[in-house]
């Protein structure tokens, strides 16, 4: 049994644009912060609380308290939903038949591991059409490192099918994504196009992906990386 563990923002939803809106809006409005840096590459732990913490603690010189992560959180769930009841978020062409396949199949077990916190995760994938709980899965109220949050989504993938896994393959959008599989020794398959796809494929993507249209060739691309592990 293999396991294909994945990310969710502009992994199985296209919500890294109102992801960052939301994010951005919110640390203006709940701590006015501005002019943040968006290249989320350039943070340590590319996760909501790692670059939340990162900002507050640059800019106000300490850690943020329980009671502001939590203001700050709830604010940006507040605006995550209010962009979704606004027009619905969509998922990845392909993103729901292709987690159908693989849940279905005798081959194949999913997990989902997000750098989101959980309450953002569930929104963005109930508006796309996905259902967050559906699935093993690690968010960033486990961790503020994506390597342990990889690490838990594995974890609560063995204890929900009770077998062992022979490999696991990760699936993402971001070059975070595969510098934690580089550190885990776990094989990345990116998503994205144009600049974003070479940089996955600089990173060191198996192959990269703009979407999983072509069901056929995906998993034909996971089978050729689970008989070389």
């Amino acid at each position: 049994m293999h396991l294909v563990m994945f990310d969710i923002d502009g992994t199985l939803t296209e919500t890294m644009k109102v992801d960052e809106e939301c994010f951005v809006r919110s640390l203006a409005e709940v701590c006015g912060f501005t002019d943040v840096e968006t290249d989320w590459s350039s943070y340590k732990h590319t996760t909501d609380p790692g670059i939340f913490h990162e900002i507050y603690l640059a800019r106000a010189r300490r850690s943020p308290s329980a009671a502001e992560i939590s203001r700050f959180r709830q604010h940006f769930i507040n605006l995550l939903t209010e962009a979704s009841a606004s027009a619905a978020f969509a998922p990845i062409a392909g993103a729901r038949q292709l987690l159908s396949s693989l849940a279905g199949s005798s081959e194949h077990r999913v997990s989902l591991a997000t750098g989101a916190w959980s309450d953002s995760a569930r929104l963005k994938m109930a508006s796309a059409g996905l259902c967050f709980d559906d699935h093993p899965a690690a968010s960033a109220d486990d961790a503020h490192d994506r390597e342990n949050i990889m690490k838990f989504s594995r974890q609560r993938a063995v204890e929900r099918h009770g077998v062992p896994f022979v490999s696991t393959v990760y699936i993402g959008d971001g070059v975070w994504d595969a510098r934690a599989c580089r550190t885990l020794g776990i094989p990345f398959i990116g998503i994205g196009s144009g600049e974003r796809a070479a940089r996955l494929a600089s990173e060191g993507a198996f192959r990269v992906f703009q979407d999983y249209s072509n069901e056929s060739l995906f998993l034909e691309s996971l089978d050729e990386i689970t008989k070389t592990v």
